[in-house]
């Protein structure tokens, strides 16, 4: 992130914000968007899964903040904690690969067609 964006981010008070706030901000919106987004696709019941883009963006915030090294303790135990849990929930999210036996991919054969 820019220094120079975070010089210009003042709150009301005249107070600046720090990286750890806004980290924490744009996480929380995020985490925010992902309940929102997933209770339309259950309310839709279309079969559409959690949005594994955006958990996949939650993770990643989760482990910018653990990374912090002038971050408050809590805060980095807390972010790696739940980097973990948003990894598993990605991980679940992503579609199975296709298993084909060894012979066959060692052959070529059985290759799904790109029409």
């Amino acid at each position: 992130m820019d220094d120079d964006l975070l010089e210009e981010l003042n709150t009301p008070d005249g107070r600046r914000t720090t990286r750890h706030e806004l980290l924490v901000a744009a996480l929380l919106h995020l985490m925010s968007q992902y309940t929102v987004n997933n209770a339309d696709a259950c309310d839709r019941a279309s079969g559409d899964g959690p949005c594994v883009k955006l958990a996949s963006v939650i993770e990643r915030h989760l482990n910018a903040l653990a990374r912090l090294p002038d971050a408050d303790p809590v805060l980095r135990a807390t972010c790696e904690q739940l980097s973990v849990k948003w990894a598993n929930l990605v991980d679940r999210g992503l579609p199975s690969p296709v298993k084909r036996p060894l012979l066959a991919r060692i052959l070529g054969q059985g290759r799904p067609s790109l029409a």
